[in-house]
């Protein structure tokens, strides 16, 4: 049995890397091999090249990289028709990992997708595009199905990988003596993002609004790669390494987050957030053309209701933000109790290990 992987960013090497282990649990002599990063390697996948010999952000990157992209495209390609793999998996990172699939469809291979492209809120149309390329797909969200479903597809939910891996590394008493936190003490944190530009449109105002709100503490999580990108001088503010955000959340009484998954980590660990989005006046307009939902934060999308404040565009204001902040402060039980119930859609723990025994089965394998 011989299984291929296509994951070519960060996100992906962690979930490739996941369903590798599993994979060799229950299945020791199978070939693993693809495109990923030093989890995959580590968890025995043959890698035939390494995504970060590619990986490169901004259009004008990726313009000036396009001929060195299209033949990576090329060599997988050439070495997946040389292999002859059982199954190819695709783990997200569409725009790639699609082209990829078109052209191994050809030899008759099967394909499987994990983490499929989005089609529930925008672009339904590519759900019946991939439904005729790839011959199974595992999302891992409930809510993503019935457009896969309408369209064709095999589609399945086996649950979602954060149930296992959102874990603090300490106890909550731990925790409070690690950070010195009291407590008597309300503790806020501040999520502004990742990306560049949600740092420069979202950061400002969560600085602003830590002035409306005195007697509490604030903590602000940074990444390496974007510390540099964060002032916080003559605020009450204490930034920690990214690493221990799971540490700060479950001791948290609520959060000022950017939209994404952070948002739904922050579920999990019981901790509430003010979710707030912005983008430029531009693609704000053309957003609003393209996409027909109801709520943008990942736990109200699962529960269907508004559990956890949003604020778009101009609604992000120092003075909305401090107001919902309280308001969450003030019912925070029937809050969390309601985040709970939404992540119980998720699924229990070990969707790896369940992810693992579909692309076995789907593969061919009887184990």
């Amino acid at each position: 049995m011989k299984i291929f992987f296509s994951a070519g960013e960060a996100s992906g090497d962690v979930h490739g890397a996941s369903l590798a282990r599993e994979i060799k649990k229950i299945s020791p002599s199978t070939e693993l091999l693809g495109f990923g990063g030093n989890l995959m390697a580590e968890a025995g996948v043959k890698l035939v090249r390494n995504y970060k010999d590619y990986n490169v952000m901004g259009v004008v990157e990726v313009l000036k990289n396009l001929r060195k992209i299209f033949q990576l495209l090329d060599d997988l390609t050439e070495i997946i028709r040389a292999e002859k793999p059982d199954l190819l998996v695709l783990i997200d990172y569409p725009d790639f990992n699609w082209r990829l699939a078109r052209r191994v469809k050809k030899f008759g291979i099967k394909i499987l997708s994990y983490i499929p492209p989005s089609a529930w809120a925008w672009r339904k149309g590519r759900a019946k595009t991939c439904a005729a390329i790839a011959d199974v797909f595992i999302a891992i969200f409930p809510f993503e199905l019935p457009v896969y479903e309408a369209a064709g597809a095999k589609i399945y939910f086996l649950g979602n990988p954060l149930v296992d891996t959102v874990k603090p590394s300490m106890s909550k008493a731990e925790a409070r003596r690690f950070f010195g936190v009291n407590e008597s003490e309300q503790v806020i944190l501040l999520m502004p993002g990742s990306r560049r530009q949600e740092i420069k449109l979202l950061l400002p105002p969560m600085l602003e609004t830590v002035k409306l709100l005195p007697n509490k503490r604030f903590f602000l999580p940074v990444a390496d790669g974007i510390s540099n990108l964060i002032d916080v001088k003559g605020l009450n503010i204490e930034l920690v390494k990214s690493a221990r955000r799971y540490d700060l959340m479950q001791i948290a009484d609520a959060a000022i987050a950017t939209s994404g998954t952070v948002v739904l980590e922050a579920a999990l660990l019981n901790l509430p957030c003010v979710v707030l989005y912005k983008m430029n006046s531009l693609n704000f307009f053309i957003g609003k053309l393209l996409v027909d939902i109801k709520f943008f934060s990942l736990p109200n999308i699962l529960a269907d209701e508004k559990i956890l404040p949003e604020l778009l565009q101009d609604n992000v204001t120092p003075q909305k933000i401090s107001s919902e902040v309280v308001k969450i402060l003030d019912s925070r039980a029937e809050i969390i109790g309601k985040l709970q119930s939404a992540c119980a859609k998720l699924g229990e723990s070990g969707a790896a290990a369940r992810v693992a025994k579909k692309i076995l089965e789907t593969a061919g394998d009887k184990f």
